[in-house]
């Protein structure tokens, strides 16, 4: 069995984004040459997510306001965490957007269903953030 080890490196400058990162993966995908076997893709910091959806605006649009009304930003002074910080909500966002996903690889190429790509979701951004790829198989 082989396996492969790739960073992505994100720098989002606002607080919040979504960005699609198939991709990225795939050029992962090809350069491991590996042909069958599973990708994992995870956010390595704890105020991101990575996460598999469809890829239309309507539904960033979507999501951007349901984080928002189930994790609000503001007042800050409504967590316990934010003593000194002001990033507790994009803490619970992560927690609710998930840390990482997992796709077969089948004939060389992500075994997606129909619509679905992968996407990195920043909930505090404006600094340097890194995304794990780690593909192992044949």
């Amino acid at each position: 069995m082989k396996s492969y080890r790739q960073e992505l490196w994100f720098e989002i400058p606002a607080r919040r984004g979504f960005v699609n990162i198939t991709r990225r993966v795939e050029e992962c995908l090809a350069a491991s040459g590996i042909r069958e076997g599973l990708v994992l893709v995870n956010a390595m910091h704890i105020t991101a997510s990575v996460f598999i959806n469809d890829d239309e605006r309507g539904l960033h649009h979507d999501y951007e306001v349901w984080l928002e009304k189930l994790a609000p930003h503001e007042p800050v002074s409504q967590y316990r965490h934010n003593v000194g910080e002001d990033n507790a909500d994009a803490h619970l966002k992560r927690q609710i957007m998930g840390r990482e996903v997992v796709v077969a690889v089948t004939e060389g190429r992500l075994d997606f269903g129909p619509w679905e790509q992968i996407f990195y979701g920043e909930f505090d951004g404006r600094r340097r953030k890194r995304v794990l790829v780690k593909i192992i198989g044949e």
